[in-house]
């Protein structure tokens, strides 16, 4: 980002609605432009304020009526302020149908992101529960300045963008996130065919940290039962709907480690499973926080797809199926003790709009999703390694 270009390492945040980043000690860029408040810019980023250069310590294109915003760290909980700029974006670049083509560099003029000093809290402080070296975080909501909504925009690409996410227990291996459709090529496979799909739902209400008027910009899809080793959980599945206060549905999160069950759905999903398992004769042991059900590992046979425990389908719309195997589904806490990577959300709202299910991190790893926003559906393959592929061996952006 800017001139000179710094090179910031940013965690990928589904719900956020743009782009933001620490600038307090390296960032000095000649190529940066504040966004003045009242701009249409402003309005698209919802401007909360405008930010004066006392604020925080002088730098290049500071002014005192720069659009105000309020990037939200999601693993600490909290806001700050932040100035709405727009800058140079180079990234690396290539086609995602031809692996073997050398990637380029891709410059993004007049990018909108926002610059946040860390005065008030330390840079420590605010980048607090990030990843070690991550410097911010990157949004890919529903918003006209998300980075997809933007490089459409800019380069008349499609509404789309892929995930490819790593396992998190493969060390220091990087996924991928692909912007403006496919093909999606993970070698030896042409991966677009892997792709089930079913439509975006759309919650009527804000549910993003911040109220808003207007429908969330978050991600949600239409679960209408949930299946454990083919045999239908018997939940409640009013919970499963959005409700006309915006409360139930399923949503997705890169930001939540494990997938969260309202109780009422947790128990009853956790209790099949756990029959399951002991059909198969796996052996249940004590339970390891946060988790609720946790068996020994010598116990637990192995597949292509990771532990071979019950299957967890989700019936969306349609009735697609994105099922979970074990590698999404089981979290290897030690040596001798596998859990099941689900956890209790609680019958209280963390908030006050409540999600019945959000789809956590880990069941996403090694799974192919497209966010088609053109056509309002979600794509997805569930476990890539099923066909000997894994998106730690995906490289393209």
């Amino acid at each position: 980002m800017g001139t000179p270009p710094v090179t910031l390492d940013l965690a990928i945040d589904i719900r956020e609605g743009l782009v933001w980043f620490e600038c307090g000690s390296d960032y000095n860029s000649s190529s940066y432009n504040p966004i003045r408040c009242g701009t249409n810019k402003c309005k698209l980023a919802k401007g909360t304020d405008c930010v004066t250069c006392t604020n925080h310590p002088l730098k290049t294109g500071c002014t005192n009526n720069t659009c105000g915003v309020q990037p939200y760290n999601p693993f600490a909980h909290f806001f700050v302020s932040g100035d709405l700029g727009q800058d140079i974006l180079s990234s690396s670049s290539t086609h995602s149908s031809n692996a073997a083509r050398a990637p380029s560099t891709l410059h993004v003029p007049r990018f909108i992101s926002s610059c946040v000093y860390p005065d008030k809290f330390g840079i420590d402080g605010f980048l607090r529960g990030l990843a070690h070296g991550n410097k911010g975080v990157l949004g890919l909501a529903k918003t006209a300045i998300s980075l997809p909504a933007q490089l459409a925009s800019k380069f008349n690409l499609e509404r789309k963008f892929a995930l490819c996410l790593p396992s998190s227990s493969k060390y220091n291996k990087l996924g991928d996130l692909i912007v403006g459709g496919g093909p999606y090529y993970l070698p030896p496979h042409h991966a677009s065919n892997f792709l089930s799909y079913t439509p975006f739902v759309v919650n009527p209400h804000s549910t993003g940290p911040i109220f808003d008027h207007g429908p969330s910009t978050e991600y949600f899809i239409d679960v209408k039962s949930i299946s454990v080793d083919n045999k239908v959980v018997n939940v409640n599945t009013s919970l499963l709907a959005i409700d006309k206060n915006g409360n139930g549905g399923t949503k997705l999160s890169t930001v939540t480690p494990f997938t969260k069950f309202q109780s009422l759905l947790y128990a009853p999903v956790v209790n099949d499973f756990v029959k399951g398992a002991l059909a198969r004769r796996i052996k249940r042991v004590a339970a390891v926080a946060p988790f609720g059900a946790c068996f020994d590992a010598t116990s637990v046979r192995k597949s292509r797809s990771g532990p071979s425990v019950p299957t967890i389908d989700l019936v969306l719309k349609g009735g697609v199926r994105w099922r979970i195997y074990g590698a999404n589904s089981m979290v290897a806490v030690n040596k001798k003790v596998l859990c099941l990577g689900f956890v209790d959300g609680g019958l209280e709202p963390e908030s006050p709009i409540a999600t019945s299910i959000v789809i956590g991190g880990h069941q996403m790893e090694d799974n192919l999703l497209e966010f088609d926003l053109d056509s309002s559906k979600f794509g997805f393959s569930s476990s890539l390694l099923l066909r000997n592929v894994s998106c730690s061996h995906f490289r393209l952006v």
